[in-house]
């Protein structure tokens, strides 16, 4: 994303580093708040990726103050808080519940903090946001579906669709995707919105429902990630399922990927990480040094929140991750190493698709 940007003379748009605010120059603090665990992606790319960004764009003078939520919207609602209290330059916001965090939001803009949402549209008065284009991932995720179900597809087929926490934006956005290519083409049998995006309620959810359509009705799962994909895993394979229907997921977590690999899951959502995380460090410290030349370049999509409307954004693509292209997504882009994916077990079925060390 920065090498593209640079490219095309955006980063260098209103001057370098020196030529900043004169209020607002390397020094700064960037807030970082992340809403939860479950998802490895969120340690160990977003925050990495955003620290270390930051510090090239200030010379290593700025630097990241960093919180995660572990999934309690009341504790990221004190981390916002003691962030505003301590007077931070800018916010990245990744919200736990998008609704609830709106009070917050308004309270960062009175004492003059920018808030950018990252990753989820926060409510609340936000000068940005960037994420990827998250209609556009359900729209992948049916699709991808639909592709496994294979040409003998009928109307009649049961899928259960295992959607995200009802406090994310981004899941109700998924699932819209996804409806858009599977309704009238499939059944939808059972549908659940997961609490928290916890795999273990993905679990039970799954059990209750192959207890009630039966395990051998159920054609394929829409799963909205990767984590809730094990645990729909798991709930099968405790019903007896020798021979797993096709499963999606989102996030290609190094679990799912090698879960494709073996045929329990048959695809993924791969979503740069990098080239989020590195286009949200630069959006906030341009925001932050005054640089409005660089910041409107890099949000130039428009989105609408519940709250507020034409929002300055940014919306980044995504690839439908399965066998056929783990070479040239995940392992090229650095996000894994074939050692990695190809431990003792799945071995032999790295080798059957070329994936070698």
């Amino acid at each position: 994303m920065s090498v593209m940007l640079a490219g095309c003379g955006v980063l260098n748009a209103t001057g370098s580093s020196e030529d900043a605010s004169p209020t607002k120059g390397n020094d700064i603090t960037v807030g970082l708040l992340l809403p939860e665990t479950a998802n490895t992606r969120y340690d160990k790319f977003d925050y990495p990726i955003i620290k270390e960004r930051v510090a090239t764009l200030t010379k290593n003078q700025g630097k990241v103050q960093y919180a995660n939520a572990d999934a309690d919207a009341n504790k990221q609602a004190s981390q916002l808080q003691q962030m505003i209290d301590e007077q931070v330059d800018v916010i990245l916001l990744d919200a736990v519940d998008a609704h609830a965090i709106a009070g917050g939001v308004k309270k960062a803009k009175d004492a003059g903090i920018p808030v950018i949402a990252y990753d989820r549209l926060a409510e609340g008065p936000i000068d940005a946001y960037i994420s990827f284009d998250n209609e556009l991932v359900g729209e992948v995720q049916g699709r991808s579906l639909l592709d496994a179900l294979g040409s003998e597809i009928d109307s009649s087929d049961k899928i259960v669709m295992m959607n995200g926490s009802p406090t994310d934006p981004n899941a109700k956005q998924f699932k819209q995707g996804a409806l858009s290519e599977l309704n009238g083409k499939v059944t939808i049998a059972q549908s659940f919105d997961t609490k928290d995006w916890k795999p273990e309620n993905a679990e039970a959810n799954m059990a209750q429902a192959i207890q009630q359509i039966g395990k051998d009705n159920i054609a394929a799962v829409y799963s909205a990630n990767d984590g809730m994909a094990g645990g729909i895993v798991k709930a099968l394979e405790a019903a007896g399922v020798t021979k797993l229907p096709p499963i999606t997921g989102q996030d290609a977590e190094l679990d799912a990927v090698q879960r494709i690999i073996a045929g329990e899951q048959y695809m993924s959502v791969y979503k740069s990480y990098p080239q989020e995380a590195e286009a949200a460090a630069e959006m906030a410290v341009a925001k932050v040094q005054g640089k409005d030349i660089q910041f409107d370049a890099l949000a130039r999509d428009r989105v609408d929140s519940p709250t507020d409307k034409d929002i300055p954004a940014q919306l980044v693509s995504v690839v439908a991750l399965t066998r056929e292209n783990i070479k040239d997504t995940v392992v090229a882009d650095g996000i894994y190493k074939v050692s990695e994916i190809c431990t003792a077990d799945y071995k032999d079925a790295c080798a059957a698709i070329g994936l070698k060390q």
